[in-house]
């Protein structure tokens, strides 16, 4: 008799092949949180399938999974880009940073000391790239900053979420013609939030957190706003 899992063998391949589409999505939008590829790249299938030897068909699955987390988009008869993000996706991004990070910040009084430390571990990778002169690798530890912050709620779910959230912005950095001028001011306060976070003032760091993402947000609606203009 059939015991209801011989039918699922005809699914292996393609489960497989969702397997490595997942790696090379992971690898891609590890790509995209590093700023290598920019806003309205053309992917080629031919050189990204040579380069990671994969299938066509496995990285048409990678691109499919991408395009869900708007990262990539698909131009029908012109094929596969990297998403152009718009002053209404940076709002709302911010949005949904709010109510993970802020509620992330307030409640790590009861925080794992590992993950408090990785907090300050990225407030120290971004002053040495501050000190190397490398505006990329600034955003680079931004990144690791936030996503330290949101770890502080100890949710798979969580994590999972704003790493997501965080390569779109990263797309949405690539508007600032000025990354020194854009990023450098927020380093000192990554260090002031990680300083009230490890003496336990959580609320203050989330009060100061806030006032940075008002900032933040501000600066890059208006960057959007005037090249979303018509001529």
């Amino acid at each position: 008799m059939d015991d209801g899992f011989d039918a699922l063998t005809r699914f292996r391949d393609t489960l497989e092949r969702s397997s490595t589409a997942e790696r090379v999505a992971d690898a891609l939008r590890a790509h995209i949180v590093d700023g290598a590829m920019a806003p309205g790249t053309r992917l080629s299938e031919e050189a990204i399938g040579s380069a990671l030897g994969v299938s066509r068909n496995t990285l048409r699955e990678a691109f499919r999974l991408l395009s869900h987390e708007r990262l990539l988009v698909h131009e029908f008869n012109r094929g596969v880009f990297v998403a152009k993000p718009t002053a209404a996706d940076v709002v709302d991004l911010f949005r949904v940073r709010r109510a993970l990070e802020l509620s992330a910040l307030r409640a790590a009084g009861g925080a794992a000391p590992e993950a408090v430390a990785r907090v300050g571990a990225a407030v120290d990778e971004g002053t040495a790239a501050l000190e190397k002169g490398d505006w990329w690798g600034v955003g680079t530890a931004n990144m690791r900053f936030h996503q330290a912050i949101a770890g502080l709620a100890g949710s798979p779910r969580t994590d999972e979420i704003v790493h997501r959230l965080l390569a779109e912005l990263r797309l949405v950095f690539h508007i600032m013609a000025a990354p020194r001028e854009f990023h450098a001011p927020y380093l000192d306060r990554n260090r002031e939030i990680y300083d009230l976070l490890r003496t336990g003032a959580t609320d203050r760091a989330a009060d100061l957190l806030a006032a940075y993402f008002d900032a933040a947000e501000r600066q890059l609606v208006d960057a959007f706003t005037a090249l979303e203009q018509p001529a």
